[in-house]
């Protein structure tokens, strides 16, 4: 009788847990209210150069993301003027583990569950708490990371673990992976082939109808690339060549499904 008790608590536990996740997952793609977007910015690289970049961070360097959203949003009629206000949370020091490179099914929960703990104790202030989409931003140093390790957006938990560059040449592209980031965070999709990084057409294409097809003149967001042939694709320096596509904007709830 104990252990069928402790069995029931454990599942009433867990149904109200998910339920809870799917109420929050329905009211951020609901489009009723503003989503507040917090970021905070993390250095890892460790070194004074990219603590100064940190240092200088305002909210302002991120009105090209709020204009984006906004933008897109409009194009499909979303009935928000502003889809997203971008705040700038506090630095945090401690930086939490990187998801596994190659990872399996069960590898990925595991580095999942993991980040969703830690970013629940990164929650200290009332604006932590009230946050609607938390992204977690660790700056390296390009001249000692030419290649960045993979980012990670997360709907359940809303959470987004990117990686970018302190380095005021590299804003527009940093601006870029956010975006794409935050978008997982509210139900978008990958539109890449995994194995070479390549838009997949016709749903990783701004222009898919586009005549001739090649070369594109922007990367649909998911998509993350402009492609230039059916191999070759440049990535894109600002969000300003960038597009929100019809699949994407679909999953996130901006037109009916």
């Amino acid at each position: 009788m104990f252990k069928a008790i402790r069995v029931f608590l454990l599942l009433l536990v867990l149904f109200f847990i998910g339920l809870n996740t799917w109420q929050t997952m329905i009211r951020t793609t609901d489009w009723n209210d503003p989503l507040w977007v917090t970021i905070y910015p993390i250095n890892a690289a460790g070194n004074n150069k990219v603590q100064e970049y940190i240092d200088r961070l305002s909210v302002d360097d991120f009105d090209s993301l709020e204009s984006f959203i906004a933008e897109q949003g409009a194009a499909y009629d979303l009935p928000l003027n502003q889809p997203i206000e971008v705040n700038l949370g506090r630095q945090l020091k401690e930086i939490p583990d990187s998801p596994p490179a190659n990872a399996g099914k069960l590898d990925a929960i595991i580095w999942s569950l993991r980040f969703r703990y830690w970013a629940w104790r990164m929650k200290q202030t009332k604006s932590d708490a009230i946050t609607n989409i938390r992204l977690f931003v660790l700056y390296h140093d390009p001249e000692t990371m030419p290649r960045l390790a993979h980012s990670a957006g997360m709907q359940k938990g809303l959470i987004g673990l990117i990686n970018a560059y302190g380095d005021w040449q590299y804003k527009g592209s940093n601006q870029v992976v956010i975006a794409h980031e935050m978008l997982h965070t509210v139900g978008a999709s990958d539109k890449y082939d995994f194995s070479n990084g390549q838009p997949i057409h016709p749903h990783g294409y701004a222009e898919p109808e586009r005549t001739p097809l090649y070369p594109q003149r922007y990367a649909e967001l998911m998509g993350g690339r402009i492609p230039k042939n059916a191999d070759e694709s440049d990535i894109p320096r600002s969000l300003k060549k960038v597009r929100i596509g019809p699949e994407t904007a679909r999953e996130i709830n901006w037109i009916s499904q």
